[in-house]
């Protein structure tokens, strides 16, 4: 038996799109998250918190509604680029971006939280800009926070299926990923094909893991 390879290297593709625009979404909202006190910091934890805790259905739900043509969001796109997010490419990665939003922010927000305040100190006295310090001095004292976010998020990423279910459907070439094939192969029992499926899902969601905790955390150097 032959297996299509597209659901895998379609996953990848989202997961590494997903990835990459929550690093540079993700960072400096953690940074913010981090150094900064006020009321609104709660509430943005708490928004960058409600993936992990709401039912996908329910987040792909309200995504739905959304992204559909007859709605704020997916009015507005298909005004503006005459297409829709629903049932595409882009509205997987729309809603993959916030439902890994907190495996991004989480840990570099615990890394920047762990560095001593002297570093920032020392920076400041010597005359450097609150952007060098974070990108020359703290950025390079948590690359292990860094590269769990990075992983985890790919990860998470990967393994999604309620919202990409939810909002992206079933479409091969456009939103059919590893996930949804699996469930596709298990309705129609082809066991087989399921398991192949699911066996690079396990072998790649493993190596990602073992990454991140094989990472050597060294201990931070004050300058």
């Amino acid at each position: 038996m032959t297996y299509d390879p597209e659901p895998l290297l379609l996953t990848f593709r989202l997961a590494g799109v997903t990835t990459l625009i929550l690093f540079v979404v993700g960072v400096p909202l953690a940074y913010w998250l981090a150094t900064r006190a006020g009321r609104m910091r709660p509430v943005v934890e708490a928004l960058v918190s409600l993936p992990l805790v709401l039912p996908p259905s329910v987040l792909g739900f309200y995504l739905l509604l959304a992204f559909s043509p007859q709605y704020g969001i997916g009015d507005q796109v298909q005004r503006l680029f005459g297409t829709s997010l629903l049932f595409s490419f882009e509205g997987l990665v729309v809603g993959s971006v916030l439902f890994s939003l907190p495996f991004m922010v989480h840990p570099v927000q615990s890394g920047f939280r762990n560095l001593p305040v002297t570093l920032r100190e020392a920076a400041h006295t010597l005359g450097l800009s609150e952007l060098r310090t974070a990108m020359f001095i703290l950025l390079p004292n948590i690359k292990p926070a860094l590269l769990a976010a990075t992983v985890l998020t790919f990860a998470h990423t990967v393994g999604e299926f309620g919202v990409v279910l939810m909002i992206g459907g079933n479409i091969p070439g456009a939103t059919r990923v590893a996930s949804i094939a699996i469930y596709d192969e298990v309705e129609a029992l082809h066991y087989a094909a399921a398991n192949f499926y699911a066996l690079v899902l396990v072998a790649i969601c493993f190596a990602v893991l073992l990454l991140v905790y094989g990472i050597d955390r060294k201990p931070v150097r004050a300058y």
